[in-house]
């Protein structure tokens, strides 16, 4: 442009350089971009709209000619609500790098003029809607990352056109449909990425085993079903095969073993059957071999000890069987084998202590059988043994204590025989030793204490003698020790109270005699103490009440005697408390009403007490098992009417008086609850005795029993049809007029009685929560049920689920409910989801939790997938510890189906939490194999290493 001037008497004409066409589309950019981003940006502040051209910019790159040919500025926050069409004006651009820079909208259609454009990097962004089909004419196009977004609609077909495409990244995205056979016609592709689209479906097209270039394929968690296709056996430079966690179904195809370039076969969490093909074997360049939590049968092939270069095999929740061929020890770089879970039968093959790099070695839940080798003391990395489960026989080698790394033994639920040997405690990195369930004998040795590393010690359900050594007392990092149902005697020494990290301490079901130390009082931080069955005598320690964390208190079939000290008061988390046959005498104190978090039971039977029952005790509101019987109590029972919770009871063998309470629990209560308590009296009020008349000739004749029952029976029946047919015709009356929602609350039975049984002291109600049960409150839904975000009158957030109505014909050992109840009453563990109590009336079944605020994994992967390494982290350990707690530590094993992104949750700091045990089941259940093969859902076990998908 030109302006002309004019200065003494003299004309001029001064030119003024304007920013090129380039340069207005970039500014079209810029001005889109969030303010804020602008003014921090380092990279956007260079962007001078008075430069005459962009190519000084930083993120641009020009050509000779001035021509924008590169704009990248990954990582940088643009904040884009939209991406500017004005874009496709750049019509010499060769690459465009937007990744990372928080853009949402839609891709431009536009974007298919950019036809010199050879990289095209939109990942790790909100993008939504379709991939348009315009893309498909930029025939230069050899880079194109989409992923990382939240894209819907199918893969175009169009994509086929690009012939020049090297790499395809479309994963984790909620793309639909199937893979376009067009894909085959790809030949320069190499990297093929559309794993993460949980939607994508259908049957993987054999055409893509023309891309004999290919290195990448990766389809992992996403809905693909069908075969793995005979032809990926021409990718003779295929390098990682990454397909876990789909629909997949059918054999192997042995033709991958002509894939002599793999490195890593990911085939885990699938639907395979059949065998592991022996050409396999002639993978020598495979490093991961990853097949578990599939349906594979057959025996292990020696084969695939010619993988000279198997870092990692794991076939693991299969279904195979045979004996473990000795040949795996060839494998000399082998370093975690993992095995577990199938039937495999015969010996433990001494060959695979040649494996000197195995740091993970995994047999646990077999039918293995023999003696362990000695020579498993060779394996000087080993961290990790995990054997527990099996039929092994013999004693334990010695020679484990040649394995300096090990941090971790579990050799539980075995035939072993012997003594521990001493060299097991030398191990100075050993953390868990798992020993339960065998017949063990000797004493347990005093060398124990030069074990510092332990965590966890449990030795229960063997045949152990002798005292338990106080040198025990100096495993400062103590934190389970399980010594029960053994042959321990003598005197529980003291010194165990110098382990303050302690949180469980069990031997009950042993001889241990003398008094209760009073010092383990000083156990501050523990939570289960279980001294039951043994012949301990004297009081029960007043230092008792120091235990604020304590949950549940065992002393039942000892020989205690006294009373029940008055500092039991200050248990203020105790659900269950047990003092049962002894000689305890003396009142039940006052101060039992202070327990106001028992909720499992209080169990005082056949002791001595005597006395009245004291009215604190209705402050036991939340008590669901009470047992006095076989005492000397007496008194009035009335202040047991208002413990609104029972539902079990127990007063027989006293001296109560007065009249029954006439509380609904009460009526359905039998005789045998009351048992020789010949004062104890029938009401009608409450306060006073019924007649003695109307007590003495009620219903005395059969016959009129009979009829009186056959009139009842014919009145109830009537009154259950009339109540069907006003019931029926008023609900479709209502649905015809308003629509029923299944969400609903209000299309259920909300009405009263409930049952509410909180584990722990909660300061809310059934009201408070029926309140917060409505649609707006959803914050997800499964398969066991839907779930509700409810703050309650204190401000307290917590979750409850609403299960689904279980079907009449389903059995009881699919009932989420049940099992639900069932394992989290028996678990507890840091990152597993915790369950404050649940209610249920006669047809709606609810559980309350936590409420964890960051929601779950899938949530958060598809709003927000640039987690930081540390969350990363967190969010990986969370998980792990939880899982592995649940498989190898948890008495008894939980098997966790249905393990996936929504069922992990994530608390304020990215922690994870695993949830959802409605698919869960408890391995010693008498229904567990039939469970097995009746509820769907993914094994619950995690593999080692990052699968890219």
């Amino acid at each position: 442009m030109h302006v002309v001037s004019r200065k003494c008497g003299f004309s001029q004409t001064l030119f003024v350089a304007s920013l090129s066409p380039d340069g207005e589309v970039l500014l079209s950019l810029l001005s889109a971009a969030d303010p804020s981003a602008k003014a921090s940006s380092s990279v956007l502040s260079s962007w001078n709209p008075k430069s005459p051209t962009p190519c000084l910019w930083q993120g641009i790159t020009c050509s000779p000619q001035d021509r924008v040919i590169s704009l990248s500025l990954t990582d940088t926050f643009l904040n884009l609500s939209s991406l500017p069409p004005q874009l496709s004006s750049l019509s010499s651009l060769q690459l465009l790098n937007l990744s990372s820079t928080n853009i949402s909208g839609t891709i431009p259609s536009s974007f298919g003029k950019l036809v010199h454009l050879r990289l095209l990097d939109l990942s790790s962004n909100s993008l939504t809607g379709s991939i348009p089909q315009e893309l498909g004419q930029l025939s230069s196009l050899q880079f194109l990352f989409l992923n990382s977004n939240r894209l819907s609609g199918g893969i175009p077909p169009q994509l086929g056109n690009l012939t020049s495409l090297q790499v395809l990244c479309l994963q984790d995205n909620l793309l639909n449909g199937s893979i376009p056979s067009q894909m085959g016609s790809l030949v320069s592709l190499q990297q093929l990425r559309i794993g993460g689209n949980p939607y994508l479906t259908g049957e993987i097209p054999s055409q893509l085993g023309l891309l004999t270039n290919l290195t990448t394929f990766g389809a992992a968690a996403t809905g693909l079903s069908g075969v793995i296709p005979p032809t990926f056996g021409n990718l003779i430079n295929l390098q990682t095969l990454s397909l876990y966690d789909t629909e997949v179904s059918g054999s192997i195809p042995p033709e991958l073993g002509l894939c002599s370039e793999l490195r890593n076969l990911y085939l885990h969490m699938n639907k395979l059957t059949g065998t592991i093909p022996p050409q396999l074997g002639n993978l020598q360049k495979v490093t991961s071999l990853l097949l578990w939590g599939n349906a594979l049968t057959g025996s292990i092939p020696a084969e695939l000890s010619n993988c000279s270069s198997l870092v990692v095999l794991d076939a693991s929740a299969n279904d195979l069987s045979g004996e473990i061929p000795g040949d795996i020890g060839k494998l000399g770089v082998l370093e975690q084998l993992h095995l577990s879970d199938n039937s495999l039968t015969g010996l433990i093959p001494w060959q695979l202590s040649n494996c000197l790099s195995l740091t993970t070695l995994q047999l646990d839940k077999n039918q293995l059988s023999g003696s362990i080798p000695w020579q498993i003391g060779n394996l000087k990395n080993l961290q990790s043994f995990f054997l527990w489960g099996n039929s092994v026989s013999g004693t334990i080698p010695s020679s484990f204590g040649n394995c300096t790394e090990l941090y971790a033994i579990d050799l539980s639920r075995n035939k072993l025989t012997g003594s521990i040997p001493e060299e097991i405690f030398s191990l100075k990195k050993l953390s868990k030793l798992l020993l339960l369930g065998n017949s063990l004998s000797g004493e347990l040795p005093r060398s124990v204490s030069n074990c510092q590393s332990l965590v966890r010690l449990r030795l229960g359900e063997n045949r152990l003698s002798g005292q338990i050594p106080k040198e025990i007392g100096q495993l400062q990092n103590l934190v389970f020790l399980d010594l029960y149902m053994n042959h321990f005697s003598g005197i529980l020494p003291s010194e165990i109270a110098n382990i303050t990290v302690l949180e469980l301490l069990d031997v009950h079901n042993n001889h241990i005699n003398g008094e209760i130390p009073s010092q383990l009082g000083e156990l501050v931080n523990l939570e289960q103490l279980d001294l039951s069955r043994n012949s301990f005598t004297g009081e029960i320690p007043s230092s008792f009440g120091n235990f604020s964390y304590l949950n549940k208190l065992i002393l039942n079939n000892n020989l205690l005697t006294g009373s029940i000290p008055k500092s039991v008061r200050n248990l203020e988390k105790l659900t269950l408390l047990d003092l049962s046959f002894n000689n305890l005498s003396g009142d039940i104190p006052s101060d039992i009403g202070y327990l106001t978090s028992l909720t499992i039971g209080l169990d005082l039977r056949s002791n001595m007490f005597t006395g009245e029952l004291p009215e604190s005790m209705s402050g036991l509101r939340q008590l669901q098992s009470l047992d006095l019987s076989h005492n000397m109590l007496h008194g009035k029972i009335k202040v047991l009417g208002s413990l609104t919770s029972l539902a079990s009871l127990n007063i027989s063998f006293n001296n109560f008086s007065g009249p029954i309470p006439v509380t609904p629990f009460f009526r359905t209560l039998s005789s045998n609850s009351y048992l020789q308590n010949p004062n104890l009296c029938e009401s009608v009020d409450g306060s006073t005795c019924s007649s003695s008349l109307i007590r003495k000739t009620r219903l005395r004749s059969a016959k009129t029993v009979a009829f009186v029952s056959v009139i009842f029976v014919s009145v109830t029946i009537a009154a259950i049809a009339l109540w069907f047919l006003v019931t029926r015709n008023h609900r479709y009356m209502i649905e015809k007029s308003a629509g029923a929602s299944s969400s609903s609350p209000g299309a259920e039975d909300f009405s009263y009685p409930w049952t509410f049984i909180p584990f722990q002291k909660l300061g809310f109600s059934i009201d408070n929560i029926l309140d917060c049960l409505k649609d707006e409150n959803v914050i997800g839904k499964g398969c066991s049920g839907v779930v509700y975000r409810a703050e309650m009158p204190n401000g307290e957030l917590i979750a409850v689920k609403k299960l689904w109505k279980t079907k009449q014909d389903e059995e009881p050992a699919v009932d989420s409910f049940a099992a639900e109840i069932q394992i989290l009453g028996h678990i507890r563990h840091r990152n597993i989801v915790k369950l404050l109590g649940y209610c249920s009336n006669k047809s709606v079944k609810l559980l309350l939790y936590n409420y964890i605020p960051n929601g779950n994994l899938l949530q958060l992967l598809r709003s927000n997938r640039n987690l930081d390494w540390e969350t990363r982290y967190k969010i990986a350990v969370g998980s792990a510890q939880g899982l592995a707690y649940l498989h190898h530590d948890c008495r008894p094993a939980i098997l966790h189906r249905d393990v996936k992104c929504n069922n992990i949750l994530l608390d304020s700091k990215f922690e994870a939490y695993l949830a959802d045990f409605g698919l869960a089941k408890l391995m010693n259940s008498p229904n567990y194999h039939h469970a097995m093969s009746r509820v769907a859902g993914s094994y619950g076990y995690i593999a080692p290493g990052k699968f890219p998908n």
